[in-house]
């Protein structure tokens, strides 16, 4: 069953959203410091993250593709910014499990994120 909303996670546990209300899958809200930071610059962050390659951007969305090294499998980072909310969803493209990769991803790009001053 496919959820309505694109930031949502379907039922395997290899995706993690801010929009989840799903404690498996729900990560804390990222709370941007002002309106005026970018999807740029969100974007500059994330592609610090290893294997990660830009594949669409908008004023106000992003999908960054993040490649695992030795299989070479492909987790999918979706972000939107509306006001000072940064909604964002890591998921896997195949697999069941990813044993918590992409929930780890998700806190490696948080404290990137608070490091450069963009989100509190």
């Amino acid at each position: 069953m496919q959820n309505e909303s694109p930031l949502l996670c379907n039922e395997k546990p290899n995706c993690v959203s801010t929009q989840e209300a799903r404690p498996d899958f729900h990560i804390p809200p990222f709370e941007l410091v002002s309106k005026e930071i970018s999807v740029s610059q969100i974007i500059h962050v994330a592609l610090s993250l290893p294997r990660a390659t830009l594949t669409k951007e908008s004023p106000t969305s992003a999908h960054i593709e993040y490649t695992s090294r030795v299989f070479r499998f492909v987790d999918d980072l979706e972000l939107e910014i509306k006001e000072t909310n940064l909604s964002l969803r890591f998921r896997s493209r195949v697999g069941y499990s990813d044993f918590g990769v992409n929930r780890k991803r998700a806190e490696k790009l948080r404290g990137l994120l608070k490091e450069k001053g963009l989100i509190k």
